[in-house]
């Protein structure tokens, strides 16, 4: 067994510590004072740690490297490592005050040593309120989306990003930190939603990329699904329907609540844009079927991570037209904003009505039925310009493109003008992020 090295421990008693004048330096600010001059005399960077002092102190290590042994002498002012209690390995002093083994020390320094490493493991910067309020944030940024101006929300999601990984940074337990990650995934999911609206699409996706991969280090299906049901979103807002179904595809394997009705919607828009048309019909009735079992109830987060069967009548009335069954568009979005004016204003997702009275426009249009186009499309007229977002100026555009089918005539030419109008004043789109 190794014999404790007392003539260390005193030295290092005898040397008044440079932060408490008049105290003895700990075992810790031994190692600062060593590497420091090693700094200082070599220009490089050493990690000495109070436990490698500990274990030359107990004569677990009796003879450390040259350069350790050099900093010791200096720091500690010994003549040489024979004061330091240092001797080669296979050497021995011939009489020492302290052959005996200090079984007592010993045993007290590896106590010491684990309550350290307890209180490291117990160490966290965040407490289980801190979490929940940051998911609480989130939570309340998301249910108020599109009913308050977009940038000042662009602007505090980003700022809650910054907080989850901030804290992230620190120590916490595993379950603190799958719950960051999640709340940070969250964040990010909603930034790369918002920039799709505001316009950039393919900026979106580096958002979205950062949420997967927090999404995988929390282990959270939910977030998982709606990351993917974004980076659909911002691919199909590219017209790359291709890499948009295949988003859809992949996010179903993990989607939970309503995230499987919305993919499922989605993915069946996709195919009838992609040509596929009986796949398309098929992937329509998939999702009806889920939408009259999916529960809000089981959504993580509300707002647009969440959809009820109005909001994926969106989809499935757009994949009708795509499919060239106008009166199926028509019937399907006639009773989508039936029940959307049932709602209550909370569960209201005012975005994906917009767009569904659109579907409304379109449909009629198609059908020759410009008195009931103009009706279906007031109530968009009246969206203030700091919601008039980027899919629903195009959805628009489309709606105007429409309206030529009708020369000469004035409630034609009427919607043409407003939409004209109304696209002068889109919400400010100049992102930093």
């Amino acid at each position: 067994m190794s014999e404790p090295n007392g003539r260390l421990r005193a030295a290092r008693h005898r040397t008044p510590s440079r932060r408490v004048p008049g105290e003895p330096m700990s075992r810790a600010e031994l190692a600062e004072a060593v590497n420091a001059w090693l700094w200082e005399s070599t220009g490089k960077r050493y990690d000495l740690d109070a436990r490698a002092v500990g274990r030359w102190e107990r004569g677990v290590v009796r003879w450390p490297a040259a350069h350790y042994r050099a900093a010791l002498r200096q720091v500690l002012r010994a003549p040489d490592d024979t004061a330091l209690g240092f001797a080669p390995t296979g050497w021995a002093p011939t009489a020492s005050p302290h052959a005996g083994i200090d079984l007592e020390g010993v045993v007290m320094d590896a106590a010491d040593e684990s309550a350290a490493l307890l209180a490291r493991i117990e160490a966290t910067n965040v407490g289980d309120l801190t979490v929940d309020q940051l998911h609480a944030d989130v939570r309340r940024v998301a249910a108020t989306y599109l009913s308050v101006p977009t940038m000042p929300l662009f602007a505090r999601t980003r700022a809650l990003r910054d907080r989850a990984f901030a804290l992230l940074e620190g120590r916490q337990r595993p379950a603190q930190a799958r719950e960051l990650y999640a709340a940070a995934g969250w964040s990010l999911t909603l930034l790369a939603w918002m920039t799709v609206d505001l316009g950039r699409p393919a900026v979106a996706e580096t958002h979205a990329r950062t949420a997967w991969a927090c999404a995988e280090n929390a282990d959270h299906d939910g977030l998982r699904a709606w990351v993917r049901a974004t980076q659909h979103t911002a691919a199909f807002w590219q017209d790359d329907y291709t890499r948009a179904a295949q988003f859809a595809a992949d996010g179903l394997a993990h989607a939970q609540g309503t995230a499987r009705t919305f993919l499922a919607s989605a993915y069946a828009l996709d195919l009838a844009r992609l040509g596929r048309d009986e796949q398309a019909r098929e992937a329509v009735v998939t999702a009806q079927r889920n939408a009259d079992t999916a529960d809000v109830r089981d959504d993580d987060v509300p707002g647009p991570f969440t959809c009820g069967p109005e909001r994926a009548a969106g989809f499935w009335s757009d994949a009708a037209l795509s499919l060239g069954e106008p009166a199926v568009t028509a019937e399907q979005a006639d009773r989508a904003v039936s029940r959307l004016d049932t709602l209550p204003a909370e569960r209201r997702n005012p975005g994906s009505e917009r767009m569904v009275r659109l579907q409304q426009v379109k449909a009629r249009l198609a059908l020759g039925e410009l008195d009931g186009a103009a009706d279906a499309l007031a109530p968009v007229m009246a969206t203030a310009p700091e919601h008039r977002v980027r899919p629903l100026l195009h959805r628009l555009g489309e709606v105007r493109a429409a309206t030529a089918a009708f020369p000469g005539e004035p409630i034609a030419e009427r919607m043409r003008e407003e939409i004209t109008e109304f696209a002068r004043h889109p919400v400010i789109a100049e992102l930093t992020a």
